[in-house]
């Protein structure tokens, strides 16, 4: 389970590429096509570097106009969806 103290990255084995603010992000292993909006490009391109979920949690409460509780819910469900996906690796 993932939670504020996890550190999480990108995994290896995807490409991805910036479309107008939003991120395409091609699982090669399984050659499957992901997207995602405006802040989900936003937290994928923090996940380019290892980072606490806390640190990406602040970040996006800073730069967008939401709520902590909501952000670090939605932040959450994302990254366990990129997670089960194969798409991001998940430390601690």
């Amino acid at each position: 389970m993932i939670s504020e103290r996890s550190t999480v990255v990108a995994a290896k084995d995807q490409v991805s590429c910036d479309l107008a603010g939003e991120a395409a992000i091609l699982n090669v292993p399984k050659g499957t096509y992901y997207g995602l909006d405006a802040v989900g490009a936003r937290i994928w391109s923090l996940l380019q570097t290892p980072r606490e979920v806390a640190e990406i949690h602040h970040t996006i409460v800073a730069e967008y106009d939401v709520t902590s509780e909501r952000c670090l819910r939605e932040l959450l469900e994302l990254l366990e969806k990129l997670q089960a996906e194969g798409l991001i690796e998940v430390r601690g």
